[in-house]
């Protein structure tokens, strides 16, 4: 008898029968509010009735192409359409499964480009669990332990996490770029390094929303040094944060783009975008894959797109973020046990601490499994297991925020007592 790997905690204890919009119902008929989106994956809701309607017409005509053998309207329509929603110049497009894997092209994409080999990430990142991403993956140690040697080149400098360090915003971005300079200078030489690779919120790492200030010093020191800036939107694209992509609240632009997750509302597909001038540089026949760009996942994320601008996802996200976020520090404001609330449009969190200022990894358990039991669905993060997040559907709405709250505060109450 075969059983899955003992590895493959679930994270509730749910048994998901069915999804719909923001909700799963379990094999009893119990519905939950799922603030876990599949991991940030369902913006669109689960089963909207425009992607099943793409993807089931697409079923029945063509399942798999594979794109370097035959090409399909259903990829050449969502290059067309993609290229509506990037950043201005990043006209090449790459598509693979996985964020992990475009992660790792982009990296080689660095490499090909720059004849560089370093890449510089940032405390808190996480960029995935195949060999090379895990070497770029700083969130815990459970991503990269055990596993080495890891990839060589790969160089940690310190993300701005503010209320880890206890100061400013503003001290937290200068001291991260200050560091960056003396990584530059010390450790990894600018002539060395091929690419700072960054996501615009820290996603296990904490949902720690990048400053402006210190995206944008990241752009002046690429741009200074002649390298690549990489901004991992695996996470935060797609209307997230309530911007079509994440690094759109500072003013700094990529040099190459990675997305996945929101991409295909649960379908697996992601991509690398980048210019074709720079796209041109890679090594022939070192992009490729058996199921990248399959059709009837392409055909899930076109109709993605034209649900996200039809009801206009992307404002919502960042409407209902506000309300998300508000809700969220008056709970705080009621228990001292949650240091701090933080996030970008419907990417928000909780990290709860001990009088000392701690983390309590025990609390925001109790808290996150109290929330469960009363129907809510959430998900931990942070380096050590101490923050709570909420990733909705970017369908919600206020009412269904409201509904969140209410019982995220009764859940915490049980919590901490």
């Amino acid at each position: 008898m075969a059983t899955l790997s003992p590895l493959l905690k679930q994270a509730t204890p749910v048994l998901a029968e069915r999804g719909e919009g923001v909700y799963l119902y379990d094999a009893d008929g119990r519905r939950h509010l799922d603030f876990t989106a599949g991991i940030g994956v369902t913006n669109t809701g689960h089963c909207h009735p425009r992607v099943v309607e793409a993807a089931q017409k697409q079923v029945g005509t063509l399942i798999h192409g594979q794109y370097t053998t035959v090409m399909h309207r259903p990829l050449l329509r969502l290059v067309e359409a993609l290229g509506e929603v990037l950043p201005d110049g990043l006209d090449s497009l790459f598509f693979l499964n996985s964020g992990s894997e475009a992660v790792e092209a982009s990296i080689r994409l660095a490499r090909h480009a720059t004849g560089r080999q370093n890449i510089v990430v940032f405390h808190g990142s996480f960029h995935g669990r195949t060999m090379g991403a895990a070497a770029l993956t700083t969130a815990g140690t459970k991503f990269r332990a055990g596993i080495g040697p890891l990839m060589p080149g790969a160089a940690i400098a310190p993300f701005p996490q503010a209320f880890r360090y206890g100061w400013p915003e503003e001290e937290a971005t200068r001291f991260a770029l200050r560091e960056l300079d003396y990584l530059l200078a010390t450790a990894s030489p600018a002539s060395d390094t091929a690419a700072f690779i960054v996501e615009p919120v820290l996603g296990e790492g904490g949902y720690i929303p990048a400053p402006p200030a210190f995206l944008e010093g990241l752009r002046e020191r690429a741009d200074r040094h002649g390298i690549l800036l990489i901004m991992d939107e695996v996470q935060t694209g797609f209307g997230r944060t309530g911007r079509f992509w994440g690094h759109e609240h500072s003013a700094a632009r990529p040099d190459v783009l990675i997305t996945a997750k929101g991409l295909a509302s649960g379908f697996p597909l992601s991509a690398i975008a980048a210019p074709t001038a720079l796209m041109e540089k890679a090594r022939p026949g070192s992009q490729g894959g058996t199921y990248g760009g399959n059709a009837v996942s392409c055909a899930a994320a076109l109709a993605t797109l034209q649900v996200i601008a039809d009801e206009d996802l992307v404002g919502n996200a960042a409407r209902q973020g506000a309300r998300l976020s508000d809700g969220l520090r008056k709970v705080a404001a009621d228990h001292p046990e949650i240091g701090d609330v933080r996030g970008l449009g419907l990417m928000q969190a909780g990290e709860f601490t001990t009088p000392d200022g701690e983390p309590d990894a025990a609390a925001a358990a109790r808290a996150h499994n109290a929330a469960a039991e009363r129907g809510l669905l959430l998900l931990t993060c942070g380096a050590y297991g101490n923050v709570v997040r909420m990733i909705p559907p970017l369908i919600v709405t206020a009412e269904q925020i409201d509904d969140a709250l209410g019982i995220w505060s009764h859940a915490v109450a049980d919590a901490v007592g």
